[in-house]
């Protein structure tokens, strides 16, 4: 699914009421209905008391809109309007012309001196102040109105995203921003609503269809994507009949050193696993046993050394390598590193110590193939790419440094982004069980797996994040969040992979419902 900028979503709705020959008021009619039925459907007439905040901008129209359909179809509702400029849009004035025409109760004018009106726990907010619009931190009296809402601890819906969050930056002030429940975003999500400082804003979020220009839809190009299952599906390998071990790649895996022979078995495992025909581990002398013990799948080379990696050097042609797993950053390690980095001619995936080792002799990394994948955790993240002030300045770094060296970042967290170039990738699969050891050393045994088998790496990128956190989903409703081992994960890859070709069941809403009773009448 596209994520569209601030920008570009100004410019569908411009598109869309040209080529659709509407007017910008009813493409606003149009969302507001929307997102009216949304609430109707759930609220089914009851009378809570609805508080419907506007702005004096679009997002406001949005809730006029909101307000008033409400309002004809018998709810509780208390409208206001935060009338903190003189600036209204022209949309925002047609609709506060409308609503006067159902209701004797016209909108509060809230100025920024008013007190706040009454909300109770019991009730239900609607957030329509600002939406995408916002270019300026709010003053004060605003930061006292949505802490208001927050203190009420009513429901509370945002429309588009929540006030006070901007869709391309991180506020500097938490409490000038609402905190929503739930927030319903027109035709695209927000990236705002998936990174660690700013998705904490809309517990939950959901996508209203509101009719914009399919054309503008399907061939505008966007710098981030949400990655599902409609994104992943595409780029699946079906099996072929007469096919042998060989047609699905030879994968090496490099790492493990003395008490850290379980990194690299998993690893290995989930190589096998997402369906590699081969795989190798190259493992110091110590890890020989367990590796042939724990997964005989696997065959298995030793280093020289008895606790380390001392020395690179195999007979075998791989079609790709995972290595840096459980590894260690020991000297003569780090120079076997170098000296294998020098001479490699396979795709490589870098995980753990790899990168850590990359990060203290940064020259290495101009050794590095084009499309080389790196797997960093936030703290490998950091000294790869240096400090950064907030999320979108990380983001700036990260495809910066994607960019210098030609590698794929896959930067991992509850929203794990792949970082080609410009382009970022946001998984929507994983949860919280995830947090747990081992976990980081199976997702790069999958995405080895299955450029072994001929994905592209950045596919593989895309795929092998969304399995393992698939995999963890479906894993989860055994063993819960707690209980959930890496190892887990590796089991329930298959689980994950049938998953994408099942059909999700039809839901049908109340209107759906209450039409089909009437056409059998």
């Amino acid at each position: 699914m596209k994520i569209f900028a601030k920008e570009q979503i100004y410019e569908g709705d411009k598109l869309t009421a040209q080529r659709q020959n509407i007017s910008s008021t009813e493409l606003m009619e149009r969302a507001g209905m929307q997102i009216f039925n949304w609430l109707h459907t759930r609220i089914q007439g009851a009378q809570v008391p609805i508080h419907v905040f506007c702005g004096i901008g679009n997002n406001g129209g949005d809730g006029l809109v909101i307000a008033r359909h409400l309002i004809t179809h018998g709810y509780n509702v208390f409208a206001y309007v935060v009338n903190c400029s003189d600036k209204r849009s022209k949309d925002f004035l047609v609709n506060y012309d409308r609503i006067k025409t159902v209701t004797k109760n016209w909108p509060l004018l809230l100025s920024c001196k008013e007190e706040f009106p009454a909300i109770t726990k019991d009730d239900i907010i609607v957030d329509a102040v600002f939406g995408i619009g916002l270019n300026r931190p709010v003053d004060d009296w605003v930061k006292a109105l949505f802490q208001h809402f927050k203190n009420s601890k009513s429901y509370t819906l945002a429309i588009d995203m929540p006030s006070g969050l901007f869709p391309d930056m991180v506020p500097d002030n938490e409490n000038g921003v609402v905190w929503a429940n739930h927030t319903l975003s027109f035709a695209s999500p927000k990236l705002v609503f998936f990174l660690p400082d700013t998705a904490k804003y809309s517990f939950q979020w959901e996508i209203l269809d509101i009719g914009l220009d399919p054309e503008f839809l399907s061939t505008t190009e966007t710098e981030s994507e949400l990655i599902g299952k409609l994104e992943v599906l595409p780029l699946y390998k079906p099996r072929e009949k007469f096919a042998h071990k060989g047609t699905y790649g030879h994968a090496l895996v490099i790492g493990g050193s003395h008490g850290k022979i379980g990194s690299v078995l998993l690893a290995t495992k989930a190589v096998m696993s997402s369906g590699a025909g081969l795989v190798t581990a190259y493992v110091p002398n110590c890890g020989d046993l367990v590796i042939q013990t724990a997964f005989p799948e696997a065959m298995v080379i030793t280093d020289k050394n008895e606790s380390i990696i001392s020395d690179i050097k195999f007979d075998l042609k791989p079609t790709v390598i995972g290595i840096g797993i459980g590894l260690g950053i020991d000297k003569i390690t780090a120079s076997a590193f170098e000296a294998f980095l020098k001479v490699n001619k396979v795709p490589l995936v870098i995980d753990a110590d790899g990168i850590n080792l990359l990060s203290q002799k940064k020259t290495l990394l101009k050794l590095l193939k084009p499309n080389t994948v790196l797997t960093p955790h936030p703290k490998e993240l950091e000294r790869l790419i240096g400090k950064w002030t907030d999320d979108f300045d990380k983001l700036k770094k990260a495809k910066a440094f994607s960019k210098k060296y030609k590698i794929i970042l896959i930067i991992k967290g509850a929203h794990t982004i792949i970082v080609q170039q410009d382009k970022l990738y946001i998984n929507s699969t994983g949860n919280p069980g995830l947090a747990t050891a081992g976990s980081g050393d199976v997702l790069t045994g999958i995405i080895t797996g299955l450029i072994s088998q001929g994905y592209e790496p950045v596919q593989a990128s895309i795929f092998g994040v969304y399995l393992h956190g698939r995999a963890a989903d479906i894993a989860v409703e055994t063993f819960g969040y707690q209980s959930l081992l890496a190892s887990h994960v590796i089991e329930y890859l298959g689980e994950a992979y049938i998953d994408l070709f099942k059909q999700r069941e039809q839901i049908h809403d109340v209107n759906t419902r209450e039409n089909q009773e009437n056409e059998n009448k």
